[in-house]
């Protein structure tokens, strides 16, 4: 424990150790055990597989950064950030300082040590002073920014930019709006407590007042986390159900981490693709459930594939009903995204729901009533060994044909490379900065 921490009463894991009362009341309602898979997906030293699950720790040091493998938290914290700073150095000094400050905060402590003097600003605003770790992750980012911006290669980065961090197509249908775009550097923290996934990107943004500025953020949250079942998303239908398996290492190689054919300071990190995409929520609820079910191509209530029983089902893109039509229609969601059909491409999505708030137009005639819309959808997040083979040759066929699309309006989001994760001491994307 540092010295600081010792000798101050309001650090996080020393208010849980001495208040026993309220540990209490932060278990109620809750499993009294971890969930085995997260258990399973967590054997880095990621906390106790007993006990309450909001007090359970993930590592931030490793060989893969959190939040990619982790078993998806309630909610999430996510925001976009421009770089300000002239100087290569300073860029590096703030990435020494997020490392450190996320190390303490995925453990439970504040960001940095709490000093005595209350003359001068704190070093933690204190707002998850007191509260379970939540088994936060924070999952840092590299958008094509880094490298060269406005033609300009600031931190003599541009030569390390991998070939996969592409410039994002158009796709058909995208509404990007540009301040909810891109970025320079992405935070995402995860976490089953929002005010702890919130606490730890306001503290890094506090770190980096003079190196970088928010662009964009976005919050989140999950119908089920701890990895228990299919999630649903604000349609009603389990979103997820075809992931490749986080407990399958061959897997997440072959899909996830990026090998042999990436910079040497990414191997070992994955491509992430965010995506805010805006659900027409209030005409999705106007369609009969056949209709959605049709959509989607699996049955809504039980998650089965169009003729199916169970969620797990393998579906049969060949069956055809007894007018020799598709029982699992040609421009269905599933098929469109379905590995079999996209050359065996897979993604591993880690969306979350996000809600906003409504949005209100002038009075319509008759009968005096405003029309109103929902702000929400789906923050869709996913990761990739090479953006090129996944979610781009993926979602070019999906926005062109998926009947899905009368529904959904993409309207921001970003990519962004996510190194390889840190040895305890070091900083994300060292290996970068050190080859330069």
């Amino acid at each position: 424990m540092n010295k600081d921490d010792a000798q101050s009463p309001l650090s996080r894991r020393r208010f849980l150790a001495t208040s026993c009362g309220f540990a209490a009341v932060a278990g109620v309602g809750l499993n009294a055990s971890a969930a085995p898979e997260a258990t399973n997906a967590l054997k880095e030293g990621s906390g106790p597989a007993q006990g309450n699950i909001r007090n359970a720790t993930e590592p931030f040091w490793g060989n893969h950064q959190g939040g990619i493998l982790t078993p998806a938290q309630g909610h999430t914290y996510f925001a976009a950030l421009d770089l300000v700073a002239t100087e290569r150095d300073d860029v590096i000094k703030m990435l020494k300082q997020w490392a450190a400050a996320a190390a303490r905060m995925t453990s439970g402590q504040t960001a940095e040590p709490l000093g005595q003097d209350i003359t001068v600003p704190a070093t933690d605003s204190g707002e998850a002073m007191g509260l379970p770790p939540a088994r936060l992750t924070v999952t840092f980012g590299f958008g094509a920014g880094l490298f060269v911006k406005d033609g300009q290669d600031r931190y003599k980065l541009a030569a390390q930019r991998p070939a996969a961090l592409v410039d994002m197509p158009k796709f058909t249908g995208d509404q990007l709006v540009d301040t909810r775009t891109g970025g320079d550097l992405s935070i995402q923290a995860c976490a089953d407590d929002p005010q702890v996934a919130f606490h730890a990107v306001r503290q890094l943004v506090r770190l980096a007042y003079d190196a970088a500025q928010i662009r964009w953020v976005q919050t989140g949250f999950s119908s089920n986390f701890g990895g228990k079942e299919t999630p649903r998303n604000l349609m009603g239908f389990k979103d997820g159900t075809n992931n490749p398996s986080i407990q399958d290492p061959k897997l997440m190689d072959k899909f996830v981490w990026v090998g042999d054919e990436g910079p040497d300071w990414m191997r070992g990190g994955s491509y992430m693709v965010a995506r805010r995409i805006r659900i027409a929520l209030e005409h999705w609820d106007r369609m009969n459930v056949a209709f959605q079910e049709q959509t989607v191509g699996r049955h809504k209530y039980s998650g089965a594939p169009l003729g199916g029983a169970h969620e797990f089902d393998k579906a049969d893109y060949d069956a055809v009903d007894k007018d020799g039509n598709p029982v699992i229609p040609e421009n269905a969601h599933v098929r469109l995204a379905a590995a079999v059909n996209n050359d065996g491409a897979q993604i591993l999505r880690r969306p979350y729901s996000y809600n906003d708030g409504a949005n209100f137009t002038a009075e319509r005639w008759p009968p005096w009533r405003q029309e109103m819309e929902f702000d929400a959808g789906l923050f869709f997040l996913c990761y990739q060994r090479d953006v090129r083979t996944g979610f781009i040759k993926i979602f070019e066929k999906m926005s062109k044909l998926d009947m899905m699309n009368q529904f959904v309006t993409s309207t921001g989001g970003g990519l962004f490379a996510c190194p390889s994760g840190v040895a305890e001491g070091g900083f994300i994307g060292q290996r970068l900065f050190e080859k330069t």
